[in-house]
């Protein structure tokens, strides 16, 4: 796992004044990679790669980074892992490419000597995002990994070309303007992340999941269009039509020897390996294969929370106990918990607000401190129908659909004040009795049920429950959203049912956008790599191949995969209601994080920044501060931009 950056310039440079750029893009990646650190410049071209190490396969100078192919006519800079290596290295051997070190690198460089690059990373299994110079045909390669685990940001600043894992990098580079792009930020206020392929600043983007980018060196103001090696829709389309036929015992087994060669893979290191441990279906199902495949206790970890409603601790320990692991949890206080929100604004490097950040920085903080690999159960949900979601949409657009559609416009209105009224009542008697608002309370879904009742379709429900701030663009002075995969029909796979269409939307958006960003810059933050072996490519073809009456089952989702758990792990011990990663984000802006809010959300501050409407924002507070209301996420969205906002002022290079 590494940090990766670079620039093309249309114009040549002192190799000096050329390396003392990259290196400063290089060092603001050092907690992604802090072994090692390496460049690679053509001053007459304008190029420069740079490359921060985190050593985990090769620890010798032979896997160090950039790294010229044998043939000298490739130089990469590559995050990430592949998991097949070996065998990518036995089959080229055969081929008669020599080999150095065993590093992954070595691996990926002769395998795109002998096939090329867009046939090369069809062979790959693993995550990754690299750059690729090709010296002879003077062309960069950008490449992402099929499900988006490894960031990959690029974009044009002036005449310069620069791309980077992270956005900090690329504020290295003296061309780097940085101007906030307020149509993302209606997107961001929409969805409490920056989705692809925007980012939060103009002119610079992500690079979709599955496609490579190819930018002639002769043409760095041409932007093309990044190509599709590997189709999520296309995926989920042949999935669909062409089903798994055997039974549901056949069924089981298939996938449960598939995850045992995914994790099995994923399990490859040089360095200590552990695993996060929820005690939930996916990160149980995972460490559960870990231990079954090796000879000593798998280290574990989790973290807990005094809190009842947030603590997944004690289920964990259950877990972990069962299958001998060798289990370290630490349950931590508000004030640790809280101590982790001023290094959000750097962490995330554009605003984010997903508040399960702060537990999933903590957990990998814990790991850290004893290994430097570790896997997680992400990706379980969206592969097998594992959230809540997709039984509540369906359900939702057959109540409503009892209604003529000119009816359910008509009440809307009516029906949405007296929803209000009685959600009011129930947060303010749920904090009056117990001193919280509950941060799944019934009264926070009938906030929704107004624009609930004007769905014309049943997709635009699923927006609608998916959506924080329904109306960013009345919000975001002077934005407008700009089309997205949910809004573009077009971009959707042709699918029956609104179950797959769902499953779809959340494997192309949610997954990479948030919980595999939030896992990537948590665990990076302390040079931890996180693997996660249920995204394994060829799990993820089986899955969509699986029936879906064998993922959802009387309204519970992952079937199959419980399944395969309840042959290590006896069913009792994991069949608990889903509970989410999270914080008490909504009872400590009242209290302990009142000041720091209160700051952030200043009148005077947020007219003069002029990017909101102000009067919005001020209600919420106000309601949240007095206990009429929790506008929690709505708050969370706000305050981790102006803390974001305020972190770019103080940052090298602004």
């Amino acid at each position: 796992m590494c940090g990766i950056t670079g620039f093309i310039e249309d114009r040549p440079r002192q190799r000096d004044s050329l390396e003392s750029t990259i290196s400063a893009m290089t060092d603001a990646l050092a907690h992604r990679g802090p072994d090692d650190e390496g460049c690679w410049l053509d001053p007459e071209r304008g190029v420069a790669l740079g490359h921060r190490r985190l050593s985990i396969i090769d620890l010798s100078a032979e896997g160090r980074q950039p790294m010229i192919s044998g043939s000298r006519r490739y130089i990469i800079v590559f995050n990430g892992e592949i998991y097949n290596y070996r065998l990518l290295q036995q089959e080229l051997a055969s081929l008669g490419h020599p080999f150095r070190g065993h590093s992954d690198t070595e691996a990926v460089l002769a395998a795109i000597e002998e096939w090329g690059v867009e046939q090369a990373v069809t062979r790959f299994i693993g995550m990754f995002a690299f750059a690729l110079w090709d010296t002879r045909d003077q062309v960069l390669y950008l490449v992402r990994d099929r499900l988006g685990i490894k960031p990959l940001y690029y974009g044009w600043a002036g005449q310069t070309f620069l791309f980077a894992s992270e956005l900090k990098a690329m504020r290295r580079h003296p061309d780097f303007v940085g101007e906030i792009d307020r149509n993302s930020l209606a997107l961001y206020m929409r969805h409490n992340y920056v989705p692809s392929p925007y980012s939060i600043y103009k002119d610079v983007c992500k690079l979709p999941a599955g496609t490579i980018l190819r930018l002639d060196c002769s043409e760095v103001q041409r932007r093309p269009e990044p190509i599709i090696y590997w189709s999520a829709r296309r995926i989920c389309e042949l999935g669909v039509a062409e089903p798994f036929e055997g039974s549901e015992e056949e069924a089981v087994t298939c996938l449960q020897n598939l995850l045992r060669d995914a994790v099995k893979i994923h399990m490859e290191s040089d360095v200590p390996l552990g695993a996060f441990l929820s005690g939930g279906i996916d990160s149980s199902a995972v460490v559960a294969i870990m231990q079954e495949q090796s000879t000593r206790p798998v280290k574990t970890f989790t973290i807990g929370f005094h809190e009842q409603i947030y603590n997944e601790a004690e289920d964990a320990k259950a877990v972990a106990t069962h299958l001998r692991t060798d289990h370290t949890e630490l349950y931590v206080t508000e004030k640790e918990a809280m101590d982790c929100i001023p290094l959000l604004p750097q962490m995330y490097d554009e605003p984010f607000a997903d508040s399960s950040q702060i537990p999933t920085y903590l957990i990998s903080r814990l790991t850290r401190s004893q290994v430097t690999v570790s896997l997680s159960g992400d990706g379980g949900d969206e592969l097998f129908a594992g959230y809540n979601r997709y039984v509540w949409v369906r359900k939702i657009w057959r109540a409503l659909g009892l209604l003529p559609r000119s009816v359910r416009h008509g009440l809307s209105r009516p029906v949405g004040r007296v929803a209000e009224r009685l959600a009011r009542a129930m947060q303010h008697t749920n904090y009056r009795v117990f001193g919280s608002f509950g941060s799944n309370s019934l009264a926070g879904k009938l906030d929704k049920l107004p624009e609930l009742m004007s769905a014309d379709h049943e997709e635009r429900i699923y927006r609608i429950l998916n959506s924080h701030w329904h109306k960013p663009s009345h919000l975001v002075m002077g934005a407008s959203e700009p089309p997205t995969i949910l809004t573009d029909r077009n971009q959707w796979a042709l699918l029956p049912g609104l179950m797959h269409r769902m499953m779809f939307l959340d494997l192309v958006t949610y997954l990479p956008d948030d919980i595999l960003a939030k896992v990537d810059r948590a665990s990076m933050a302390v040079s931890l790599e996180a693997r996660v072996p249920l995204l394994d490519h060829r799990v993820v073809e089986f899955a969509w191949r699986i029936p879906l009456g064998m993922k959802l089952r009387n309204g519970v989702g992952k079937w199959i995969l419980r399944q395969v758990l309840y042959k290590y792990v006896p069913q009792e011990m994991v069949e608990r209601p889903k509970m989410g990663f999270g914080v008490p984000i909504g009872i400590w802006l009242r209290s302990s994080l009142r000041e720091w809010a209160e700051s952030l959300l200043d009148e005077g501050r947020l007219k003069a920044e002029g990017f909101f409407d102000v009067p919005s924002i001020r209600q919420k507070w106000r309601e949240h501060v007095l206990g009429k209301w929790n506008w929690q996420y709505h708050l969370w969205d706000i305050l981790m931009f102006e803390a974001w906002l305020e972190d770019q002022r103080r940052l090298p290079g602004r």
